[in-house]
């Protein structure tokens, strides 16, 4: 039978550490907590349909809003996968991750949220829904608060981030 083992601690400076039997030392503060409980919290405002602000698009729009929809989703799955063993919900690098540079990440710094912000807002568009439209500004908000305070960490602990960062995009390649 396989599992997982997980438990929590402090250490010595006050910060929660994760550890798991996949090696996944986290050393999270209460930042990291809040910005993906707000990200979640976001997921799930998403799922739920709510008859307000509903919005008409033409139905060339809305079947090149599902094309698109399906683009963002190749992108999110094709950037999980390329980051690999460095993926993390949290902004917080773990311990011995390994700066990607290769695949989408050569042009841009954090195509999982480019996947995510494409496809669902495409999806907003598909489906004719303002409420989803607004989730989706949120979620950009959060993002690039959520990826300022990553890259502050990343700038940290690889010394080659910020020639990175001029070479590539944040969301979009430059």
């Amino acid at each position: 039978m396989f599992y997982i083992r997980k438990s929590l601690s402090l250490n010595g400076s006050g910060r929660l550490m994760l550890n798991s039997g996949f090696k996944f030392p986290h050393m999270l503060n209460a930042k990291d907590y809040k910005l993906v409980g707000v990200q979640v919290f976001l997921f799930i405002l998403y799922y739920f349909e709510l008859p307000v602000l509903q919005l008409s698009f033409p139905d060339f729009v809305k079947s090149t809003a599902l094309a698109l929809s399906g683009f963002g989703v190749i992108i999110f799955l094709l950037a999980m996968l390329q980051l690999n063993k460095n993926l993390s919900p949290f902004p917080t690098p773990r311990a011995g991750s390994k700066l990607v540079k290769t695949g989408l990440y050569k042009y841009i710094r954090h195509p999982i949220y480019t996947g995510i912000l494409i496809g669902l807002g495409s999806f907003s568009i598909y489906t004719n829904s303002g409420f989803r439209v607004m989730i989706c500004l949120g979620l950009y908000v959060l993002f690039s608060v959520k990826t300022a305070y990553e890259e502050k960490l990343l700038l940290q602990k690889f010394s080659d981030y910020r020639e990175y960062q001029k070479r590539t995009g944040r969301f979009f390649p430059k």
